[in-house]
């Protein structure tokens, strides 16, 4: 028998939560992907790496996410990851994506490292002590995952004709997924107003301000936003969620309340 789906109380402040912790743990999915399989063996381990931090800052944000559900709501980290339906995840578009090539994974590790440099950096003084002192810890692998995959960015950017072919492209279809980031509703206007985060829309000058940077050193154009919005904050997902869902939940799903 198939396990069943958990009831997740929805309150703006998990929402909230469940928006940064599930980006970070469905871009740690794609990145395992890359185990075996990226260019050279350092970058092989430097990308296991960050999926490792990923995962640890989704564990830290999911356990205290379930803490807020209330009173006999709550659920565990490993509930919040494995037994939710596809509606009741609120991660980035972006991080959804297939795989793609190197230039493809690095690029998007950039632009969503750039992103949680400066959200962490602003939750390092929530109201909530808790997420203050997960974002404490958080911050600092940020600032080495966005300088790490940006290096990349510059040297594909600026290599051979090839590369920068590759991650011009991957430049193109990645920023149609750019102005969800910065898309405010009334989760964001709640957390704003009750200390716990900033409004995401508050980020798109610096964070842009520094991916211009990146492209410029890379000799890159930054495209222009595009018309096109994309809704995963909102819990409306592509097409490629389902297959996430699918390999990361068929354990639990098969086998309830399974242990090693």
């Amino acid at each position: 028998m198939q396990q069943a789906s958990i009831e997740l109380n929805r309150t703006p402040a998990v929402q909230y939560l469940l928006r940064i912790g599930d980006t970070c743990l469905v871009l740690a999915q794609r990145l395992g992907e890359w185990c075996g399989h990226a260019p050279v063996l350092e970058e092989d381990i430097a990308m296991s790496n960050i999926a490792l931090d990923l995962i640890g800052q989704a564990r830290a944000l999911l356990m205290h996410a379930g803490k807020l559900e209330g009173a006999g709501r709550e659920h565990d980290e490993d509930q919040l990851a494995y037994l939710r339906d596809e509606r009741d995840y609120f991660n980035l578009t972006l991080v959804e994506l297939p795989r793609g090539d190197f230039a493809f994974s690095v690029l998007r590790n950039t632009m969503v490292a750039t992103l949680l440099k400066l959200l962490w950096q602003r939750l390092a003084t929530s109201s909530d002590a808790e997420v203050a002192a997960i974002a404490g810890k958080a911050v600092k692998e940020a600032r080495y995952h966005q300088q790490h995959s940006g290096d990349w960015v510059v040297r594909l950017g600026d290599g051979t004709d090839e590369s920068r072919r590759r991650t011009e492209k991957a430049l193109k279809q990645l920023w149609l997924y750019v102005p969800e980031l910065f898309e405010s509703d009334a989760v964001d206007a709640e957390a704003s107003a009750s200390g716990l985060g900033p409004a995401w829309s508050e980020l798109r000058d610096p964070w842009h301000a520094e991916m211009q940077q990146v492209l410029d050193a890379a000799g890159l154009a930054m495209p222009k936003e595009a018309a096109f919005r994309s809704t995963g904050k909102q819990g409306v997902h592509s097409e490629h969620m389902g297959y996430i869902l699918t390999e990361m939940q068929h354990l639990q799903r098969s086998y309830p309340g399974g242990v090693w």
